[in-house]
């Protein structure tokens, strides 16, 4: 596949089911006018296990859907098996435990093409069963969306996301094998579109959903997942885990955060919030001095390997 107005949409999986629901809904967008688009679904189990369910789905695909096997339960090998098996100027990430809004694309495409930047983001609504903690469902905090710093986005997620191929600061840029079972790999690879000189736009109307499943559905998934996202912070913004400069802020910012949880104790939604930054920030301290990232996501300990 060649040409500037292809756009392939790309769907990392690993032993997950819910692929199809991913696939039904791609298979229902409305197609950014004069754009190309196919689908590319890149297999991260050690056998090709979602092969025979993409391979019939694609009887019937309104648009070319191909499988690729990746194997050996590392993400970063399955985006990096995207880029290096899509020939298409732009590319599209999607989870394999999303669904699409029916205008998800058109309305990445033309934040791109509006703002002329090298990546776009859309945001990630959790859906929640009734069983969720009320306060989860309250402050929505398995959703997902960009953090501005002084006006600028400074690094993405895939998720939800449309790049660019041909912007300088895409080039030769692959994700870091070592974060592929922990997490970050995408905070780091964006990051890094950012130091190159890229930009990173916004599309709010691009909506993804993801269910949130019961064993995610706890504070002490959520506290894992920030204490990690805060060692891969070190990485994808310092560029070091040893920035010894960093420690007596971050110290401070995990105290702070202590101290409003302790203040907010009669209120649930405050109070967790607190605790998740601090959880944060005690995670980017582990990473200064050296932790290795905790493993969220490796096949061991779950069958998601990514996010």
């Amino acid at each position: 596949m060649t040409g500037d107005r292809q756009l392939e949409i790309c769907v990392c999986t690993y032993r997950r089911p819910q692929v199809s629901n991913t696939l039904a809904s791609l298979f229902a967008l409305t197609p950014p006018p004069g754009f190309a688009v196919s689908v590319l679904v890149i297999d991260n189990d050690d056998t090709p296990s979602a092969r025979a369910d993409v391979e019939a789905m694609a009887e019937s695909a309104p648009f070319p859907l191909r499988h690729v096997h990746c194997p050996q339960g590392n993400i970063s090998i399955a985006r990096n098996g995207a880029l290096s098996h899509s020939a298409a100027r732009y590319l599209a990430f999607i989870d394999d435990d999303e669904v699409a809004s029916p205008e998800w694309l058109v309305h990445l495409v033309g934040a791109m093409e509006r703002d002329d930047v090298d990546v776009v983001l859309g945001p990630i609504e959790a859906v929640y069963s009734k069983a969720a903690p009320a306060w989860m469902r309250r402050t929505e905090i398995h959703g997902t969306t960009p953090v501005w710093i002084e006006g600028v986005i400074l690094t993405g997620y895939t998720g939800n996301v449309l790049i660019d191929r041909q912007g300088a600061a895409l080039q030769n840029r692959v994700f870091d094998l070592e974060l592929g079972q922990t997490g970050g790999e995408d905070s780091t690879f964006f990051a890094g579109v950012v130091a190159d000189g890229g930009r990173i736009a916004f599309a709010p109307e691009a909506v993804v959903r993801e269910d949130v499943p019961e064993d995610r559905a706890t504070l002490g998934w959520l506290l894992r997942r920030r204490f990690r996202m805060g060692q891969t912070h070190v990485w994808s913004i310092s560029g070091t885990r040893r920035a010894v400069r960093q420690i007596p802020v971050t110290t401070a910012k995990a105290l702070y955060c202590a101290g409003a949880a302790a203040v907010q104790v009669f209120s649930v939604d405050r109070r967790n919030q607190a605790i998740l930054r601090g959880a944060l920030h005690v995670g980017a301290l582990a990473g200064l001095a050296g932790g290795r990232p905790l493993r969220l996501y490796a096949p061991q300990f779950t069958s998601r390997t990514h996010e």
